[in-house]
């Protein structure tokens, strides 16, 4: 793992700038990104490549989102300091990082072993402390649920009924839903009184769900 140079915080937060010319309006997702080092979570040698809107791989056939992808979905998701946020696929742990770095109490589940393992050690480096497990996504965290927000980091045909069934009222969905191709970013709320709200934030493509209710 890198050190966290004067370079690559100058890398930082021109992407940082980036993210705001595309349109990221969110002052704290912003300082978050400014914030988490996302070098850390990829190989020493895309150090460099960490900071330019691109996604990257991380193995076990998984990529690390593209910033800005990260960016929209945790200003949908309108996380406030000391929420319980469920994140299926943990990925590499940047994107947990970023909620973390919200104040959010964080709950992640990643199906692959490896990444998990790799993830824990990262996110434990770095002082971030979410509850973590292995197994499929698909299903959620009952043991922990409700959750007052649910992010999902893989595009399934649907949105899991495991995942309504754990959302607290009041809470908030963001997942790719569509074909194993290019899926469309859904925000789902639950309302106080009980009323499902479904909105459409554009096309987006990511890794598939797979699962007992994804693929």
């Amino acid at each position: 793992m890198l050190e966290d140079t004067y370079k690559l915080k100058g890398l930082r937060e021109k992407l940082v700038k980036t993210l705001q010319q595309k349109g990221i309006r969110d002052t704290q997702v912003l300082e978050a990104i400014r914030t988490v080092p996302r070098h850390f979570f990829v190989d020493d040698l895309l150090a460099e490549e960490s900071y330019k809107d691109q996604a990257l791989p991380i193995g076990s056939a998984q990529t690390i989102s593209q910033p800005l992808t990260v960016a929209r979905q945790t200003e949908l998701l309108q996380v406030k300091s000391g929420m319980k946020v469920l994140e299926i696929g943990t990925g590499s742990g940047y994107q947990c990082a970023i909620l973390c770095a919200l104040g959010a109490k964080v709950f992640t589940v990643e199906r692959h072993i490896p990444l998990y393992q790799k993830a824990q050690v990262t996110l434990t480096r770095l002082g971030y402390k979410p509850r973590m497990k292995g197994g499929d996504g698909s299903l959620g965290w009952e043991t922990w649920a409700p959750y007052e927000r649910i992010i999902i980091t893989a595009g399934g045909p649907n949105i899991p009924e495991a995942y309504l069934q754990q959302l607290a009222p009041g809470g908030i969905i963001v997942m790719p839903v569509g074909t194993k191709e290019k899926q469309i970013l859904e925000v789902l709320t639950l309302t106080l009184e009980g009323k499902w709200i479904t909105e459409n934030a554009g096309p987006v493509k990511f890794v598939p769900l797979i699962g007992e209710q994804g693929w």
